[in-house]
């Protein structure tokens, strides 16, 4: 899959042969089966070109990593505290990519430039979430 996402078009077994085969001996025979089985699983679709087929994803990595989350998140009978342990992983990076997604998911009127325009913005104007409640905190 990581070489059918890497074009984002539709490929033939012939190109992702070529491109593993810079890294590694591979058969012919054993990425058509690949192909296909993916295509058996549904994760990508293909249409006849002359005596080949053309494979193309069927949804974005993103789509998939996304759909993998929400399946483990959903079979934990602790969704919470596999949330908290989940964001224990991540790095500060990870986890301010997190908050931007959040931010747009709750604001959808907003554009998807958000998080960029963020970055560009000095460490102290990052004060995050619920400011009212540093003055709760605060006993004001």
């Amino acid at each position: 899959m990581t070489r059918v996402w890497k074009w984002n078009r539709p490929v033939t077994v012939r190109e992702v042969l070529e491109d593993l085969q810079q890294e590694r001996s591979i058969a012919y025979t054993t990425v058509m089966t690949v192909l296909d089985n993916l295509h058996q699983k549904g994760w990508v679709r293909r249409e006849a070109e002359g005596r080949a087929y053309r494979y193309e994803a069927v949804s974005t990595r993103a789509a998939y990593a996304a759909a993998l989350m929400n399946d483990a998140w959903s079979q934990s009978d602790n969704p919470a505290a596999a949330l908290v342990a989940f964001f224990g992983m991540m790095s500060e990076e990870q986890r301010e990519a997190l908050r931007d997604a959040v931010r747009i998911v709750q604001r959808p009127e907003e554009t998807q430039e958000a998080p960029q325009a963020r970055q560009q913005e000095p460490p102290e104007a990052r004060q995050e979430e619920n400011p009212g409640s540093a003055e709760d905190a605060a006993g004001r």
